[in-house]
């Protein structure tokens, strides 16, 4: 995960012309046959999670979103119930890249990560299922972070999200960049990254908002799974076990239309990368897994009155990227 002097020149323009540098390179033959041998056999185990989610929605309609995720204020109308029951296996690609922004110390143990920020509310509903076992996977850790409504991260919010990741690494006169370890932050901001548990049932729930977007990238939030987690005081991981990091994206033209409110509108000074633009995306789709969310009108009517997202994350419990999460200036964090 280095880039050397030598790299910052001709080369270095296309390498990282992704503005997510990162080392991983599409599953080799024997991990995309492993990730199918666990799809197929447990496809009906990740239809059925689905299923009971689904059905769990259905029977909780009476029940406000504020009370599920925390929510800073009440909604009143009916929460829908996704009727497609999708045979979604989820295999997650090993180690789709964190991406620079990734920051341990700003990961917060909450269910609401929205901290007031503009735009369109977004609840996300996840299951993690055990691909080892094909059973519901208690107790890990979902953590999550992605930009604001205008493209920019948190601790991280006085790096223009306009600015390409090359001239950005330039401009610091940053000639060798590690992903977790070389320190771009600039704040001590925690808003729209969050993380929380998943019950005995493999779910878990997020409030945020939905992503804007910024320079050479698709709109996306990542998503990380972790087992065997502890702690500090404050509500940010110590140590843990990684056994899935991805990038989650929505249905392009759910993003057309989201992009034509505020404080989205707004955002004009780049040109949004579409899904079929974005050179992430294919990491993400390596055997087989689809990392785009199942998205709903929380009203049942108008999204711009707030979604729901559904996914269902498979992981592999046997691949495990053992950490300590201290982030940049500490020890790295799932690198190679």
């Amino acid at each position: 995960m280095h880039f050397p002097t030598s790299m910052m020149a001709a080369g270095l323009l296309v390498s990282l012309a992704l503005a997510h540098p990162g080392p991983h390179a599409h599953a080799t033959r024997s991990e995309t046959q492993k990730r199918n041998v666990m799809a197929k056999r447990c496809a009906g185990a990740a239809a059925a999670m689905n299923e009971k989610r689904y059905s769990k929605r259905n029977l909780e309609k009476k029940r406000s979103l504020e009370a599920r995720a925390n929510a800073t204020y009440q909604i009143t109308t009916e929460a829908p119930y996704y009727e497609v029951i999708q045979n979604d296996t989820c295999v997650l690609t090993p180690e789709v890249t964190q991406g620079p922004y990734v920051w341990p110390r700003s990961q917060t143990l909450r269910q609401d990560m929205s901290e007031g920020q503009a735009g369109i509310p977004f609840w996300l509903d996840v299951g993690v299922l055990d691909m080892a076992t094909c059973g519901p996977l208690a107790n890990a850790l979902v953590d999550f972070w992605h930009c604001n409504g205008t493209g920019s991260y948190s601790s991280f919010v006085d790096r223009d999200p306009n600015t390409g990741f090359v001239n950005l690494l330039n401009e610091l006169n940053i000639t060798d960049f590690e992903i977790g370890v070389t320190d771009l932050h600039t704040d001590d901001s925690t808003f729209l990254r969050g993380m929380w548990p998943t019950d005995t049932n493999g779910m878990m729930e997020m409030k945020t908002i939905y992503p804007g977007f910024y320079i050479e990238r698709a709109i996306h939030i990542h998503a990380q799974v972790h087992t065997d987690w502890v702690l500090h005081e404050n509500g940010t991981i110590v140590s843990e076990n990684t056994v899935s990091t991805g990038q989650l994206y929505m249905p392009e033209e759910l993003n057309v239309e989201m992009m034509k409110l505020e404080p989205y509108a707004s955002h004009t000074q780049i040109n949004r990368t579409t899904n079929d633009e974005d050179n992430i995306i294919s990491q993400s789709t390596d055997g087989g897994y689809s990392p785009y969310i199942s998205v709903v009108p929380a009203d049942g009517v108008n999204p711009a009155n707030g979604v729901i997202g559904y996914i269902t994350i498979g992981v592999d419990t046997t691949d495990i990227q053992i950490g300590d999460a201290g982030g940049a200036g500490g020890g790295p964090r799932n690198t190679d």
